[in-house]
């Protein structure tokens, strides 16, 4: 900032006249680079208020429970009952928002895939979340909290997987999917949104992690299995009675490919970044069309 020096000496006053063409005019580039800043400011200040007004949602969580025997993922759900917009932005399986604790407000948000179908949130007001603990994060907060408690919710962010490009049955008669980690968490809303997987001859989920212990949703394999998607556990660290798939599901897929006709193959994926990179290398070099490999981010 700079400083205003007073001088104790006396310095006559201009005339009105020099003293108009010293000033800046109104169209000059100072005065006007001046005004934009301050406009910027204030643009900038406004948005702040109107982000922390109407994007922050509070509401109680209905469900905290392990969803992994080693308690390193946890299920969570909030009651979106009385938020109809809330409910009604979450159209598409793969969408995602934000959520902290007011608790904590020094902790940074977590980013959570909306883990239940858009019809659950319609028919039950309802948003249910597969959160992986990760220690002295808002995550790890959260997982530690009880049905009742208040937590702050964003809004519903995320064109989600693309589904309407793959929805034909003809244009893509093998559909397979890849998820690691929690990464099965909009992987499941997914398959529970329906997209006509029994209608088609091959549609196959690759899962993978480390063990068995740290695989959520078994529960759910034999209603996924009747809607016409096989599953694949990937363990990368089983102990010695596993007696399927080992190592990573980029190179369990490598090995077993399957493509018979990639024109009319299509992919989803989410997960570990390595794994989509790689996954999305391999289709594209056996022709699989880019435009039917989907990512929801």
């Amino acid at each position: 900032m700079a400083l205003l020096t007073i001088s104790s000496a006396y310095t006559p006053p201009l005339p009105s006249h020099a003293l108009a063409s010293q000033l800046p005019s109104p169209m000059s580039p100072v005065l006007s680079l001046h005004r934009r800043i301050v406009s910027l400011a204030v643009a900038a200040a406004s948005a702040s208020v109107r982000q922390d007004s109407s994007t922050w949602t509070p509401a109680p969580l209905s469900l905290v429970r392990a969803a992994s025997s080693d308690s390193s993922l946890f299920h969570i759900s909030v009651d979106v009952s009385d938020y109809p917009d809330l409910v009604s932005a979450h159209t598409k399986a793969g969408q995602y928002l934000q959520l902290r604790l007011p608790s904590a407000a020094h902790a940074k948000p977590t980013f959570l895939a909306i883990a239940s179908p858009p019809s659950l949130a319609a028919a039950r007001g309802e948003f249910e979340f597969l959160v992986k603990r990760v220690e002295g994060s808002t995550a790890d907060l959260l997982c530690c909290l009880k049905s009742g408690d208040v937590v702050e919710m964003s809004g519903v962010m995320g064109r989600g997987f693309e589904i309407d490009r793959i929805s034909s049955t003809e244009d893509a008669q093998t559909i397979i999917i890849f998820a690691t980690g929690s990464g099965i968490s909009p992987i499941r809303s997914l398959i529970e949104s329906g997209f006509s997987a029994n209608e088609r001859p091959d549609v196959r989920l690759y899962y993978g992690a480390r063990n068995l212990q740290r695989m959520a949703y078994q529960d759910r394999f034999k209603n996924w299995e009747s809607s016409g998607v096989k599953i694949v556990p990937v363990l990368s660290r089983p102990d010695d009675s596993w007696k399927g798939e080992r190592g990573y599901v980029q190179a369990v897929f490598s090995r077993a490919k399957q493509i018979l006709d990639a024109s009319s193959t299509a992919a989803v994926l989410c997960g570990h970044k390595a794994m989509t990179e790689e996954v999305t290398s391999v289709l594209m070099a056996n022709g699989v069309p880019h435009d039917k490999i989907l990512k929801n981010f």
